[in-house]
């Protein structure tokens, strides 16, 4: 079993760098997109996707799936990027992205992006969403699971603790909400732009299980979602502390990165420098 993990972490750790890969180059054809944010959350999608989903590529409709929502939706190439390792895309969709004939458009979309589950943009309402799917499969008697990713900035919006008391109501040990913690948003740090105070309390108060975690440990967060899959008592938050633009030297931990695109040669230096990762 402990190979199997460890097999498994090894496979996300190459994933996580082909799609850091292809978020840049998505990002860069488009000269536009949200690679920071994207990049911060790649290891944790890398490891959930390869590790954890039940899913089926050939059937992405396929009724016994578990549910992935993307509500933070400007982090879309990093959802498109393990969706071509998944094989739900192809590669040579990354040039697709912000494509008016292409299936893979700026924001996610589930009429024709197979993978999507929901359609995402207008920030905090994926909580809500994942509430709606993981309720349904208890009343449907499976063991269906419904994963969220959250943005930092946008746990500033209200719905999200509106949606964190509903979870917690109806004991939704079904759901789990990831916070990309990486402290910044596109005004600058969240602690200047609105502080989110003690965020692992706050989340207790709200009678959540909270796994607060390195977000690019790969040990670190493969043990936050079994444990989270374990837990019976209600529903689970990973808060994840991350570094904006991880991956490439001159975007880490820079607010800038988080609605820009990398010109010709920052390409060529940031694709050089994830070259020598593996």
């Amino acid at each position: 079993m402990l190979k199997d993990k460890e097999e498994l972490l090894h496979q996300a750790r190459l994933t996580a760098n082909k799609m850091r890969k292809n978020i840049l180059l998505m990002t860069h054809r488009a000269k536009g997109g949200h690679p920071g944010g994207c990049l911060s959350a790649t290891d944790l999608l890398a490891v959930l996707y390869k590790c954890f989903m039940r899913i089926d590529p050939q059937k992405p409709n396929w009724p016994g799936r578990d549910y992935f929502f993307l509500s933070k939706g400007h982090s879309v190439p990093a959802l498109y990027a393990i969706l071509i390792e998944m094989g739900f895309l192809s590669e040579g969709e990354v040039e697709d992205f912000r494509e008016m004939e292409g299936r893979l458009p700026a924001y996610p979309s589930c009429e024709d992006t197979p993978g999507i589950d929901m359609a995402s943009g207008s920030l905090g309402q994926g909580l809500s969403v994942a509430n709606g799917a993981a309720l349904a499969a208890k009343l449907n008697g499976t063991d269906q699971r419904a994963y969220v990713l959250l943005g930092d900035g946008e746990l500033h919006e209200g719905q999200i603790w509106e949606a964190a008391m509903t979870a917690a109501h109806y004991k939704l040990n079904n759901v789990c909400a990831i916070v990309d913690y990486n402290k910044l948003q596109l005004d600058g740090s969240v602690e200047e732009v609105k502080s989110l105070g003690d965020l692992k309390a706050k989340w207790e108060s709200f009678n959540w299980h909270v796994l607060e975690i390195d977000g690019h440990d790969y040990e670190q967060i493969y043990q936050a979602f079994v444990e989270a899959e374990q837990y019976r008592k209600g529903p689970s938050v990973l808060i994840a502390h991350t570094v904006k633009g991880k991956g490439v030297s001159f975007m880490e931990g820079e607010a800038g990165w988080h609605c820009a695109a990398p010109t010709d040669e920052e390409l060529t230096k940031a694709l050089k420098e994830l070259s020598r990762v593996c």
